[in-house]
């Protein structure tokens, strides 16, 4: 765990060092947990948000986008139930004096059994190599099985606590497993108590009660309250979906894993609307599409994982999540619920609008179910960049650091490198710049050996840099090494287009 933790703070530090990412408010001490993106950072997140909206709008011809109003009416919370049910569970240790959510508590200390199963299985691996079979050790070592008993119970007891909302019961189940402040090391605890996540704020010049407005805690409800605008000026057809990406709030206490939990950051969400009784279909196809999008970045399987939620919430009747293996271990990446009717019923009632939608063949009007898909876009950044970070040997006993990532999201495709700064070589770099620039983000650089440069283009995951040396000048090559496997080849000008297109498609 400590060497993950390392690598952590190495991937804070190279986001910081590099222009990806900087603490917001930085020359005032900062403002907790609240990022803000540089140069680096904002291409990549833009390139994320694009592969996204490509694959879920473009390539569907039965989803739609939209972009709703952050202030909305609070009706409309009172409506999705935010006002009254979306709280955390806190808990204060008299001790230290800190504040920790108790579902985080009794998570960490259900993640801390899970790497003993872990570790279990990394030295039955060492001992038996290739004939180690996971899942029939899993399923008969003793301690294993001792392990995955302890959890089962309690997440058993977890479970029914949150859906009865029994608070006496979690303080109880944090005592029970000896659950220690991380900071006093002591059980000193407080009773466990709700706290509401959303930001409050005034509308207008006259303040009193009736102008409080809330920044929105998730972007889902702009797409439930624009239903019927989308489906008639669209002439949308059930099944459909309707897209959108955007900022949401939530005045998380215990912000922290650096842009993992933050109180301003970005969604993705999908909102697909189908016909009553084919929610649960639609539901498996979501969570199986949304696991290949995952996969073509091409990230392993093995650093994901579904987690099926034991407590639903009041929407939902099935909810998983696509769980990613951070630096700190396996977490929630992205949500898939099964909402019913329940956004759409609510806002009807509300609101007193029908938001129906007439079914032409089968000639009745229903409240269509909705299945939701949803991510984070910060989430996905973290997940990509920690994925991609890596400290490589070479050949002649140094190191490089490299950031592998995926060619369509690394913020430069492209770095076009004159091999010194004198002899033509510049001016024969800017026009191959020139040349390149309108399809591609590309980067010039001419300070520093070239090797240098090659280690700098390397830690900001440029796939392909391009060096113009003095028999580019005579035969109008250029030098095209590759990000990965540092191997070189020799292309022409005129055809250095068609080659890079061939490989960043």
């Amino acid at each position: 765990m400590a060497n993950q933790d390392d690598f952590f703070k190495k991937v804070v530090s190279h986001a910081k060092e590099y222009g990806f990412i900087f603490p917001s408010s930085e020359i005032y001490d900062g403002l907790a947990a609240v990022y803000d993106y540089g140069q680096l950072g904002v291409e990549l997140k833009n390139n994320i948000k694009q592969y996204w909206w490509k694959s879920m709008v473009q390539m569907h011809e039965n989803i739609v986008g939209l972009d709703s109003a952050i202030f909305m009416h609070p009706k409309i919370w009172k409506a999705s139930g935010h006002v009254d049910a979306f709280n955390d569970p806190l808990i204060d240790n008299k001790d230290s004096k800190k504040r920790y959510r108790a579902d985080v508590l009794i998570e960490d200390h259900i993640a801390k059994i899970e790497e003993k199963i872990e570790k279990e299985c990394a030295k039955a691996q060492k001992r038996f190599g290739e004939a180690f079979d996971r899942e029939q050790f899993v399923t008969t070592n003793a301690r294993v099985l001792e392990h995955q008993k302890q959890i089962d119970e309690i997440r058993g007891r977890y479970a029914e606590c949150m859906n009865a909302n029994d608070l006496d019961g979690l303080k109880q189940l944090i005592l029970d497993l000896g659950i220690v402040c991380p900071i006093s090391g002591t059980r000193n605890w407080t009773d466990v108590r709700q706290f509401n996540l959303m930001f409050a704020t005034k509308m207008g010049s006259v303040i009193d009660d009736s102008d409080t407005l809330y920044l929105r805690p998730e972007t889902a409800q702009g797409i439930f309250v624009n239903f019927l605008n989308v489906q008639k000026s669209g002439r949308m057809k059930v099944p459909f979906g309707i897209a959108q990406i955007g900022k949401a709030f939530r005045n998380e206490i215990v912000a922290r894993q650096f842009i993992f939990r933050m109180r301003e950051f970005e969604q993705m969400e999908m909102q697909f609307f189908v016909r009553p009784g084919t929610e649960l279909e639609w539901f498996r196809y979501w969570k199986e599409e949304r696991l290949k999008w995952h996969l073509a970045m091409g990230i392993p399987e093995e650093n994901y994982r579904y987690h099926d939620h034991e407590k639903l919430a009041h929407y939902a009747n099935a909810a998983t999540d696509i769980e990613f293996r951070f630096p700190f271990g396996f977490k929630e990446l992205e949500g898939i619920h099964s909402r019913t009717d329940f956004d759409l019923s609510r806002h009807s009632e509300f609101s007193g609008k029908k938001l129906q939608y007439f079914d032409s063949e089968l000639n009745e009007s229903y409240t269509p179910y909705v299945i939701e898909t949803s991510i984070g876009v910060d989430r996905t950044f973290l997940a990509v960049f920690s994925y991609a970070l890596k400290e490589e040997p070479l050949e002649d006993g140094s190191t490089r650091v490299v950031l592998s990532l995926p060619a369509r999201l690394a913020p430069y495709k492209v770095a076009v490198l004159p091999l010194v700064k004198k002899d033509g070589m510049p001016e024969k770099a800017r026009e191959v710049v020139d040349m390149l620039k309108e399809d591609w983000m590309v980067q010039y650089d001419e300070k520093d050996a070239i090797g240098r440069r090659y280690r700098r283009q390397d830690a900001i995951g440029t796939p392909y840099c391009v060096t113009v040396d003095s028999d580019t000048l005579n035969d109008n090559a250029v030098t095209v090494r590759h990000r990965d496997t540092m191997q070189q080849e020799r292309v022409s000008v005129e055809q250095l287009k068609g080659y890079l297109r061939e490989r960043l498609k």
